[in-house]
């Protein structure tokens, strides 16, 4: 009894508590940080709205007051609602897949192929997702997988996290690690007049690197789960996890016609998810149309659904997925109070200015301590604006004239961007609730599985970018 009181008295709040907590001091933030912004304008290589390099003034403050505040959230919904719906109808086409048992049937199918080398889908899952996010920028389009794979790793004998790793790690890793991302790096070169794909030779070694050191540390869990679930990081803790069919129930599950078909439709809306962000240049309504097409043709193909069944699997889908899907809504609510108290662009100027005086009080080595110093600035910028592309606009109009004052490339700044926006990601606040979420797990348990990658991962961060000024990158 003493044990059980033990444990509840030091028990993880649930992570829409702790997400209201640092919204709260987003709030505190406000009343302390004095309030700024830059005058924004009209890129002319990309048409984007960018801040003014060297316009940062100091304004009367602004601060969110408590009612305020819960306006804010609300707000966050407003502006995120997009992929909140995104990440319902990704689920939605994904659940009929389920329902109708072609996923267990292909699940079945790969681990009969496989036979005692299944965890070897663990790095070729990995390894696919990550060129994806590399090239064509894929991240929440991954969304919709994530209890698939979590309730999959399960049958196979993992735990969630594995399940999740597999592929957010994987696609967050190549997304970071971009060689064509025109989400980040494209943008990025836009607004800093570099040609775009600039050093895709050096890109490549970089994605290479990170997959690999992101597949070693995800399989070196994963073995250690297998081998003794005891060791995993969720052992003991109650999760409501959709389960799918044990290993054995898997393997015996034979391909229908039916499963093919559906196969096929999953492949087809695949290659429309790649053809149309690359030359269409699709995004969240785009894709969010796709994935309902999908699912309706999936739905009548592969299980003879009638309408009735549809809606009820389309429900069942937005149930399923409501506790990670709001989570993006909730967390959205500590960029919008940061921004209506007019703090956000003070702390962009005030992370950029030490760079400045680093530069002319340093000698020789100043171009790798800045160039560090950039990524770090960049690492702490992405815990207030997550968005790849938003954050381009914001900080490379800053960073891209402050990398030619410091002796600095504007191709190195751009690597510190990506790579900054990017690897964090997994570890910050915004990404951690929302990844969790998504997998129905505690964040403290992924905080506690991601945050020795991700110190390895800045490790090599560092290193890569002082190759970057070592050989005039």
């Amino acid at each position: 009894m003493e044990n059980a009181k033990k444990k509840k008295g030091i028990r993880m709040p649930h992570n829409y508590v702790i997400v209201f907590c640092i919204i709260l001091l987003a709030m505190l933030l406000t009343y302390v940080v004095p309030a700024g912004a830059y005058e924004r304008g009209t890129d002319p290589n990309t048409g984007r709205t960018v801040v003014i390099d060297g316009s940062f003034h100091y304004n009367e403050q602004t601060p969110v007051g408590p009612f305020e505040l819960f306006e804010c959230i609300a707000q966050g919904f407003n502006e995120v609602s997009d992929i909140i719906f995104f990440i319902i109808f990704a689920y939605a086409w994904v659940n009929v897949l389920l329902t109708n048992g072609t996923f267990d049937s292909m699940m079945g199918a790969i681990i009969r192929k496989f036979g005692d080398k299944v965890e070897y889908l663990i790095p070729v899952l990995m390894i696919s997702f990550g060129i994806l996010g590399s090239t064509m920028g894929m991240s929440e389009e991954t969304y919709g997988l994530l209890p698939v794979f979590v309730g999959i790793a399960i049958a196979l004998g993992y735990d969630a996290i594995v399940g999740g790793a597999m592929v957010y790690v994987g696609v967050a890793t190549g997304f970071a690690s971009a060689t064509l991302n025109p989400f980040t790096i494209g943008v990025a070169m836009g607004i800093s007049g570099v040609e775009y794909p600039y050093g895709l030779g050096l890109r490549i070694v970089i994605l290479c690197a990170f997959e690999a050191v992101a597949i070693w540390y995800v399989m070196r869990y994963a073995r250690k789960v297998h081998k003794d679930p005891t060791k995993s990081i969720l052992y003991g803790t109650p999760l409501e996890i959709k389960q799918t069919k044990s290993r054995e129930e898997l393997v015996a599950t034979q391909v229908t016609g039916r499963h093919i078909a559906c196969g096929i439709a999953f492949l087809v809306t695949v290659f429309f998810i790649v053809f149309g962000t690359i030359k269409w240049g699709w995004y969240i309504n785009e894709l969010s149309a796709l994935f309902i097409v999908s699912m309706i043709v999936t739905a009548i193909v592969g299980g003879g659904m009638g309408p009735n069944e549809i809606a009820k699997n389309f429900v069942n889908a937005g149930r399923d997925m409501i506790f990670g899907a709001m989570i993006v809504g909730l967390a959205r609510g500590i960029v919008v109070v940061l921004t209506n108290g007019g703090v956000i662009d003070t702390i962009i100027y005030g992370l950029s200015q030490p760079l400045t005086h680093m530069s002319n009080i340093l000698g020789a080595a100043s171009e790798y301590i800045c160039a560090v110093g950039m990524l770090v600035v960049q690492n702490i910028i992405n815990c207030f604006i997550g968005s790849g592309s938003g954050q381009a606009s914001a900080v490379m109009p800053i960073m891209a004239p402050l990398s030619d004052l410091i002796g600095v490339s504007r191709q190195t700044a751009i690597l510190a961007f990506q790579f900054g926006d990017g690897y964090s990601n997994m570890f910050w606040p915004s990404g951690v609730f929302l990844i969790s979420g998504l997998m129905n797990i505690p964040a403290n348990k992924w905080w506690r599985f991601v945050a020795p990658l991700f110190g390895i991962m800045f490790c090599l961060q560092v290193v890569f970018v002082c190759i970057a000024v070592a050989i005039g990158f």
